[in-house]
């Protein structure tokens, strides 16, 4: 009997790219790969990328460096590269890293079997297009994989909105969002194997349409009902959204569905109407904080994560200030902040840029503030009864982590305890990423 050739996945980026790798893997076990932790102990190396940071095409080829090693102790060895980076670069990418044997974007993962069957046949093949059939309906089925509690669920790929900084809608291509037979059928699927919680990913998720059981468009609100009613499911989340596409019936959802968790990722990136324009965002500060408080009229606990870019080109003392005052008024249970960085081929790629030094004071001065507000919404749980959903054992004997409803990380100990379990606990401690509890 032949032994199972061995794969192993290098994910960049965001979640959309671990639900992808998770894809991947599943489609070449229909060829006969499982999967493996190990890079050297691997037949096949797949590094699935990311291209919204700066350098990412250069991460790729410093990684590629480090791995030439074991293709030249293995030339049976096969390097893919996927993703984003590959979407954008796949052509340079062959030219210059004669280490890696295929190239697939995105939008292409399904015909991977086939390519991998190229590869091993001498060939280096390169699918960077945007096709019509729905990918995730030609994804080869491999082995059900037994999954943890929670996991991530794509519904909409894409984006519309072309932001001046932001690649994505070059490299993951226009809005598309997928049937909700299809997304259902795999939500019931999910919970078959132990799912207890899907957090919904799209590039602009908030902006789902896809069509219904009636024929018709759903929103997202929609849909997230119709998943509220699965037996099994307990939890649901969704990211990332955009403000412009935070609906009327979308908020009423945070308000009326108890499955829907109360934690909300809305990127706003500035709190300047200058910077916010010059962005191409098409939204005021004031309209981002107007949408704040609908929502916490309907969910007066909802914990509240955004998205900032600092030293965007033409942002002045005034227009930082202006940010760091949306901060205050919005107060933060988390937020994800970076410096400016010029992605090639979009529309801000060509401005002025400001001074490195300029960038990296306000980006501490930026993220102290949000350091405070993280801390102070931790330590007001202390006390505080709140559900976690527990997903693995912790560092101490006897010790379960999980997540509360608001996306906290919480350690506890108890008798009994065990994955898979949603308990009701009492935090007693805040740290500085995480909470700690007793059980009730």
């Amino acid at each position: 009997m032949t032994a199972p050739r061995k794969l192993f996945i290098k994910t960049y980026g965001c979640q959309m790219n671990v639900y992808d790798s998770e894809r991947m893997a599943e489609a070449l076990g229909a060829s006969g790969y499982v999967p493996t932790d190990t890079a050297a102990d691997a037949d096949m190396i797949l590094l699935n990328t990311c291209h919204i940071r700066e350098k990412a095409a250069e991460k790729v080829y410093s990684e590629l460096g480090r791995l030439k090693p074991l293709k030249d102790g293995n030339p049976d060895l096969k390097i893919g590269i996927a993703g984003c980076v590959a979407q954008a670069e796949g052509a340079e990418i062959m030219r210059r890293a004669p280490v890696v044997d295929l190239v697939v974007g995105p939008q292409t993962y399904h015909r991977l079997p086939a390519m991998e069957a190229a590869a091993r046949a001498g060939e280096r093949p390169v699918d960077t297009d945007f096709p019509d059939e729905d990918k995730f309906e030609h994804l080869p089925k491999g082995p059900r994989a037994v999954r943890g509690v929670s996991a991530f669920l794509t519904v909409q790929e894409g984006c519309d909105k072309f932001c001046a900084f932001c690649v994505v809608p070059y490299t993951r291509g226009a809005e598309v969002s997928r049937p909700a037979e299809r997304i259902l059928r795999e939500a019931r699927d999910l919970v078959e194997r132990g799912v207890r919680e899907v957090t919904l990913l799209g590039q602009n998720v908030n902006g789902y349409h896809g069509e219904g059981l009636d024929g018709r468009d759903w929103s997202l609100a929609r849909l997230v009902r119709e998943l509220a009613e699965i037996d099994g499911l307990w939890r649901i989340r969704y990211t990332t959204s955009h403000p412009n596409d935070m609906s009327d019936d979308l908020i009423a959802a945070h308000g009326d569905l108890d499955k829907l968790m109360p934690y909300l990722h809305l990127p706003v990136q500035s709190g300047s109407d200058k910077i916010l324009k010059a962005m191409n965002r098409k939204h005021t500060a004031a309209e981002y904080l107007e949408i704040l408080d609908r929502l916490r009229e309907v969910r007066p606990d909802l914990a509240l994560s955004g998205d900032f870019i600092v030293g965007f080109p033409g942002e002045g003392e005034a227009e930082f200030e202006a940010t760091m005052e949306l901060v205050r008024k919005a107060g933060y249970h988390s937020a994800f902040s970076f410096k400016y960085s010029a992605r090639p081929g979009t529309p801000a790629a060509e401005r002025p840029v400001l001074p490195d030094a300029v960038l990296d004071v306000r980006l501490h001065e930026l993220q102290a503030l949000i350091t405070e507000q993280q801390r102070a919404a931790q330590q007001a749980m202390v006390g505080r009864e709140v559900q976690v959903l527990f997903e693995k054992p912790g560092r101490m004997p006897g010790q379960m982590v999980g997540k509360s409803d608001y996306l906290h990380a919480v350690h506890a100990t108890g008798e009994g305890i065990a994955p898979g379990q949603l308990r009701r606990v009492r935090i007693t401690e805040s740290a500085t990423n995480s909470l700690a509890a007793v059980l009730l």
